[in-house]
């Protein structure tokens, strides 16, 4: 898949992360019906692998789906086997050359300007800005643009509707959001209100002009 395309298209990650894999799986099922195009599924979830095989079956061949919290090259390994096709790591472990070596994508998880160079050597296709929030939120991102003007940033970590539109309006790419997004969805919660939460973030990470109903 072409990951920089479909987070700058997009501009929204989903973070599934549950304690409950049927809830988990309704979950993914949700955000997709209302229209977020990239949903990440994380192994630390409660039997995240089969969350993300059958989603993936549910949704084709075509829909992205990431597998979240890649870690070592059998994490690696075991969500490219389950159907993901793009993978997200919380740091530049050995998951992001396994992954590589498959041919997914990564979004790899940086924080200083150390790691942005050295992922860039590793060549990971996007960068997890994490935990953004501890990180230092919008400003620290206004700062790393200036030295990185093309690198894509996805902030990741307490990014809630507000953070996220001002992550957008200072040059990030993509956000992702787990809990202000999902909620208590994958863990059996409600799903007319993680509806309601999809639509309220696909608002706020529109482009202008392409606000979604």
């Amino acid at each position: 898949m072409d990951l920089p395309a479909a987070l700058t298209a997009h501009r929204l990650v989903a973070i599934v992360r549950g304690t409950d894999a049927d809830a988990a799986l309704r979950t993914v099922l949700t955000l997709a019906e209302e229209g977020i195009e990239l949903i990440e599924v994380s192994l630390t979830g409660h039997d995240a692998l089969d969350v993300i095989a059958r989603a993936r079956a549910a949704l084709g061949p075509q829909r992205p789906l990431g597998a979240g919290t890649v870690l070592t090259a059998q994490d690696a390994r075991a969500a490219h086997r389950a159907g993901a096709d793009f993978a997200v790591t919380p740091a530049l472990g050995e998951g992001v050359t396994a992954a590589l070596d498959l041919g997914m994508p990564v979004l790899g998880g940086v924080m200083t300007p150390t790691e942005i160079v050295a992922a860039g050597r590793l060549g990971v296709t996007a960068m997890k800005l994490f935990p953004a929030a501890q990180a230092g939120g919008v400003a620290y991102l206004r700062a790393l643009r200036g030295p990185f003007p093309r690198t894509l940033f996805v902030p990741v970590g307490g990014v809630d509707a507000q953070a996220a539109r001002d992550y957008l309006a200072a040059g990030a790419t993509a956000v992702g959001v787990g809990t202000p997004l999902v909620g208590d969805a994958a863990d059996g919660g409600d799903l007319a209100a993680l509806r309601q939460r999809a639509r309220d973030f696909l608002a706020v990470t529109a482009r202008p002009g392409q606000a979604r109903q």
